[in-house]
């Protein structure tokens, strides 16, 4: 379990793990503090260290703060089939994102792409076809799983353009 736990701490990228950002969340993702209280993803008061939320046990997992500081995430909805690999809609938005560190999110069937980006205001960017593709950049908390999607980089890269695309 501990080695488990271990590699997916390092598939985190150290971008965020060392961003005193983090929460837990309950079943149905609401943001918890370490000690099992409501936890908002607008107050600091109730985030703390990567370390601390991964060592507690309140909850079912950790959540990533986003807090308009340049760190964005593009969360894909059913953007996996069911053999894992991505729908050509994801694919393409996968392509596009070069470099950058993708997760498949808890429902094993969505993707979560962390990147920089200047994101104030989260909004669902497209839905069309039956998926919906939402970007985040401040007064929200992603579900992190770790599970790094195909040998998705462990770092951030730079996902601005491809946001920007998205929502023109």
């Amino acid at each position: 379990m501990a080695s488990h736990r271990a590699a997916k701490a390092d598939a985190i990228p150290s971008e965020l793990r060392t961003r005193d950002r983090w929460v837990r969340h309950s079943a149905t993702k609401v943001p918890l503090t370490t000690a099992g209280t409501a936890a908002s993803s607008t107050d600091p008061r109730t985030w703390t260290s990567y370390r601390e939320a991964a060592a507690s046990t309140a909850g079912v997992g950790v959540g990533f703060v986003l807090d308009g500081d340049g760190v964005a995430c593009l969360d894909l909805d059913h953007a996996l089939n069911t053999d894992g690999t991505p729908k050509p809609w994801a694919a393409d938005i996968l392509r596009r994102a070069g470099a950058t560190y993708v997760e498949v999110s808890r429902s094993g069937s969505g993707l979560h792409v962390f990147g920089y980006a200047e994101v104030r205001q989260g909004r669902r960017i497209r839905r069309e076809g039956g998926y919906c593709v939402e970007a985040y950049g401040a007064g929200r908390f992603i579900a992190v799983t770790g599970r790094r999607f195909r040998g998705a980089p462990s770092t951030l890269g730079d996902i601005g353009a491809l946001t920007a695309a998205l929502t023109a």
